[in-house]
């Protein structure tokens, strides 16, 4: 009986979700395509409006999400926000930096800093342009599409790594336009025990993190940057899949949250910033209870 009560919450949650992004679809349109045409294209009081009219689609869709995981019951947010990081504001430049477990992680990190940050932007795999409704709305709210290539491939034509570098700093650009905060996956994919094995990776809970475009998001940003927000989402039980969390199957989820000052240096300089920075995420996690994705599994050696 509860797992048919759950299969109904989920069924209810993915129709709410398909109606919401249908309506919201249409003033981002409209916003996205005014915004393109000249003289729109060139920086204005006009280009500024429609951004901010953007803006507002995205986060109308954002709260009435967030209210419907609150009605039907999906989950439970509890935030503890480490001391010195309640400052967070509306009108501020941000990187947020989060461990990556599940698909539920983005509207997880939406919904807990929707009143409190800017709307949120992430890199995303270009193929997803092509995703209906959502990539063209992806694309009309400015979310930077990168290329993926295997290390193989890039080791054969070093040119393409230079096309999304190209692509992060156009990002960049467009990002200093208005008050954002940039999502960023240090792990680059979802974590997993035989990832983690297959990486070496030194932390239990961890993939090994990647500083590339870390670098290139703190160099494009710059000075216009204002703090690092670096965030431990935590699955109480193990993370779910998408369905898993829309049918409140982890009814609470536990966030911890401190804000750190914007990396400096060199690129050397960042990976040193970056391991510290994980090597006390894994250690939270650990004395969190952490469960990995199907359950538990044997640490590394070193960890």
């Amino acid at each position: 009986m509860i797992r048919a009560l759950q299969t109904l919450r989920g069924a209810a949650a993915v129709a709410f979700l398909v109606l919401n992004t249908l309506f919201w679809f249409v003033p981002i349109c409209a916003f996205g395509t005014l915004r393109r045409l000249p003289p729109a294209r060139s920086p204005s009081r006009l280009r500024r409006a429609l951004g901010a009219g953007l803006d507002a689609s995205l986060t109308g869709w954002v709260t009435c999400a967030a209210a419907m995981v609150r009605v039907l019951g999906v989950a439970k947010l509890r935030i503890d926000f480490a001391p010195g990081s309640l400052g967070l504001r509306r009108d501020a430049w941000y990187l947020l930096i989060a461990n990556h477990q599940s698909w539920a992680d983005i509207l997880v990190l939406v919904f807990a800093f929707r009143t409190r940050t800017p709307p949120f932007k992430f890199f995303t795999k270009r193929e997803l342009i092509w995703l209906p409704l959502i990539g063209l709305a992806l694309w009309m709210l400015d979310y930077p599409f990168v290329r993926r290539h295997g290390r193989e491939r890039l080791q054969a034509d070093p040119a393409l790594r230079e096309q999304d570098r190209q692509a992060v700093r156009a990002a960049c650009r467009a990002i200093l336009e208005r008050p954002t905060s940039v999502l960023n996956f240090l792990e680059g994919t979802r974590f997993s025990v035989a990832k983690r094995d297959a990486q070496e990776s030194p932390h239990a809970a961890l993939l090994q993190p990647k500083v590339g475009g870390l670098a290139l998001v703190s160099e494009g940003l710059g000075e216009r940057l204002d703090a690092v927000v670096d965030t431990t989402i935590h699955y109480p039980g193990g993370a779910p899949g998408f369905w898993d969390y829309l049918c409140g199957r982890r009814p609470v989820i536990e966030l911890h949250v401190r804000l750190l000052p914007p990396p400096r240096g060199d690129r050397d300089a960042l990976r040193q910033w970056v391991a510290r920075v994980w090597e006390e995420k894994n250690a939270r996690l650990l004395a969190s209870g952490f469960v990995p994705p199907g359950g538990a599994a044997d640490a590394p050696p070193n960890s």
